[in-house]
């Protein structure tokens, strides 16, 4: 049986550590920066209403400890910590070990191929594999739903070594596995990286800038025909870039196309109206006389350094003219210089 080691201990990484564990797919290591919080028998809730009970084999927050002796590894991490984790791990990585990451559109592929050489094998997801939710750390977790297919990036290996790999994942997850193409399929993504800077942008930016809001705005549900026209004009920037990158034709659907809309105006009213998204607050905080943008916030220390700037990066090196994501790369890292959170 492999192990995998799980870097990060969000409420992916425990229902990953939990999955595999209880399923006796493999050993699990843990590398997190809180062991002592962590129990070696972890329980996972599942939407079934059953139980899962895993056990840890090892958990760690020295690299040395949970790395060298793991076939696979599994970075369950946001986008501003893959590098500094990934530059922590280099030293205790054997050269035949499989480094991926749960969710690949936050810069996994991209700063791992400038860390490490053409022989180490990367792997990673495109999107994530569970569902998920932390209800007591280092000790249980809710598994709230899966896909019914995941879909898979594999660089650095032969054909034969990938396949291999791909029945490796299927096994463990128990779900079809799809290899894409290549990298640039499992990281470039319309999804967050473009939503949600789209928003931002025509909240806090342009017109609306400085404005103070009375309110906390819904981020969705008060979804604005402005912002749709914003994000369908990036979206069109994004696939001129697509169609001169080594990808599949069709590998991802347009923003309209995804959202069953056919303008800003269907666009704007099928993203207020999605149940999933009822709720969800904007990225503010309180100041004297109302809300401001909370520049602190993941929407921004993720989505522009860690999402929007592969695709800014790869536009300008293709010579693709794109200048509404131009506009709201600019503004957004403008936004973030001071914080703390996305400088490795």
């Amino acid at each position: 049986m492999k192990t995998i080691c799980i870097c990060g201990g969000g409420s992916l990484g425990h229902v990953v550590a939990g999955w595999l564990s209880s399923r006796k797919h493999a050993y699990v290591n843990i590398l997190t920066n809180h062991p002592e919080k962590w129990s070696e028998n972890i329980v996972i809730d599942t939407p079934e209403g059953s139980r899962l009970y895993g056990e840890i084999s090892n958990i760690s927050n020295n690299p040395a400890d949970v790395i060298p002796s793991s076939d696979v590894i599994l970075l369950c991490l946001p986008g501003f910590l893959i590098k500094k984790e990934l530059i922590r791990i280099k030293p205790f990585i054997s050269n035949r070990a499989f480094i991926g990451s749960v969710f690949s559109s936050t810069g996994f592929f991209f700063e791992a191929k400038e860390i490490f050489d053409e022989k180490q094998p990367l792997w990673g997801f495109q999107r994530v594999p569970f569902i998920s939710r932390v209800n007591e750390y280092g000790k249980s977790a809710h598994l709230l739903g899966f896909k019914d297919e995941y879909k898979i990036a594999i660089e650095n290996v032969s054909d034969e070594d990938q396949g291999i790999f791909v029945s490796i994942i299927q096994e463990w997850f128990e779900r079809p596995v799809r290899l894409l193409k290549n990298y640039y399929e499992a990281s470039l993504t319309n999804s967050n990286p473009l939503l949600h800077t789209s928003r931002l942008y025509t909240m806090f930016g342009g017109e609306n800038e400085g404005k103070i809001y009375t309110r906390i705005p819904l981020f969705y549900e008060e979804w604005t025909e402005a912002a749709s026209e914003l994000y369908i004009k990036m979206d069109e920037e994004f696939f001129r870039l697509l169609k001169v990158l080594p990808v599949s034709e069709g590998f991802l659907p347009t923003a309209l196309d995804y959202y069953e809309s056919y303008d800003a105006k269907s666009l704007a009213a099928k993203l207020s109206s999605i149940q999933g998204f009822k709720g969800i607050a904007s990225p503010v905080i309180q100041t004297h006389g109302g809300y401001l943008p909370d520049f602190e916030s993941r929407y921004f220390t993720e989505d522009f350094p860690y999402g929007l700037k592969y695709i800014w990066q790869l536009a300008h090196e293709n010579n693709i003219s794109c200048p509404n994501i131009d506009l709201v790369y600019e503004w957004g890292m403008s936004k973030i210089s001071n914080s703390t959170k996305w400088h490795n």
